[in-house]
């Protein structure tokens, strides 16, 4: 959630990022994800590649880091 404030993505709630992300690539529904399930339904879904890169971006938390 630190990381998304300070990425300046706050739009959805941790739960709901995660909802939407087994949602998408749970395949077998079985309200796990396999690090293969996980792999391969980011690598197929840019969308979600882009939002879980942006979202988990630690190059802003360095920089406040860095200026104090």
């Amino acid at each position: 959630q630190a990381i998304q404030a300070i990425n300046g993505y706050t739009n959805m709630t941790a739960e709901e990022f995660t909802n939407m992300v087994f949602q998408k690539i749970d395949v077998n529904n079985d309200g796990e994800l396999t690090l293969e399930e996980f792999t391969n339904g980011v690598e197929k879904d840019e969308d979600l590649m882009e939002l879980i890169t942006k979202s988990f971006d630690l190059s802003n938390v360095l920089k406040v880091i860095q200026n104090g």
